[in-house]
């Protein structure tokens, strides 16, 4: 009896936590649907009387969101592949490769984490501006090139791999390098899949960061482009969410079906939540 009463407590607090979660979801798609006179209804309206399509037309005519998402495609693309690169080769340097300071530049390096991002924002901004690199796609891009919890994280998987067989495959002749790309990279190809996925949603989603080093509509992503529909005036929020909608869609059909790689590479990794 008890197991029953514990695993009715456990499954009732999981469907609370996911209506929580939902909810937010459901009044995006509902409002995207509904006149503007019932967006500001009181009390809120739900369920629209009459489902307005046109919304989502005129929300794409609103801003060229058409130039947005192909910046967003090519700023995702770009810092997704770049922030593999370094994380898979400092990754390996640190799990497989001898080298003095080694431990100590680590912990440096996840010490880092506990500095929020937001403080870095300025000192980031200052540096990219003496560069002359603001409102370019550089400044959207360079500063996510690398990341300490991605290398944290495909670490924990290479240092799973045996460092007998990396001794093997160095008395066979074959270089660091070969190793890393023949043997390692695809033994570890969960782990990479989930910080794929982990840093595409991250950099679709990032806002912050793009509207303060874009001054120009044609360098803005998705989520800045956002705010074409808030005015003085007041916010066409039919509109908005509508277009949010939009940005949102993509990451949600990326998340539902690449989920059990996030959970396969986490738990490879050796993270727990």
């Amino acid at each position: 009896m008890g197991s029953k009463v514990k695993k009715s407590i456990l499954y009732t607090l999981l469907v609370a936590g996911a209506a929580t979660m939902l909810i937010p979801f459901i009044w995006m798609v509902s409002t995207s649907l509904k006149s503007p006179g019932e967006t500001v209804a009181m009390p809120p309206v739900w369920i629209p009387d009459s489902l307005q399509i046109g919304n989502y037309a005129a929300a794409f005519d609103a801003a060229p969101f058409g130039r947005y998402f192909l910046n967003s495609v090519l700023v995702t693309v770009l810092s997704t592949v770049g922030e593999l690169v370094t994380t898979i080769l400092a990754a390996f340097a640190f799990a497989k490769i001898e080298f003095y300071g080694k431990n100590v530049l680590f912990t440096l390096l996840i010490a880092t984490m506990m500095v929020p991002g937001e403080i870095l924002i300025i000192p980031n901004f200052v540096t990219l501006s003496n560069m002359g690199l603001i409102n370019t796609y550089a400044a959207l891009i360079v500063p996510y090139l690398a990341s300490v919890f991605s290398v944290f994280m495909l670490k924990q998987s290479f240092q799973s791999v045996p460092k007998e067989l990396h001794y093997a495959a160095k008395v066979d002749g074959c270089s660091d390098f070969r190793f890393l790309w023949t043997i390692m990279v695809p033994l570890a190809k969960s782990s990479i899949v989930a910080i794929t996925i982990l840093k595409i949603i991250g950099s679709w989603n990032a806002f912050m960061w793009p509207l303060i080093v874009t001054n120009d509509r044609a360098l803005r992503t998705l989520p800045v482009g956002l705010q074409a529909f808030t005015t003085e005036a007041g916010t066409q929020y039919e509109l908005l969410m509508a277009a949010a909608t939009i940005v949102v869609i993509p990451m949600v059909i990326v998340y539902l079906f690449l989920q059990k790689y996030i959970i396969m590479g986490i738990s490879k990794s050796g993270l727990k939540g």
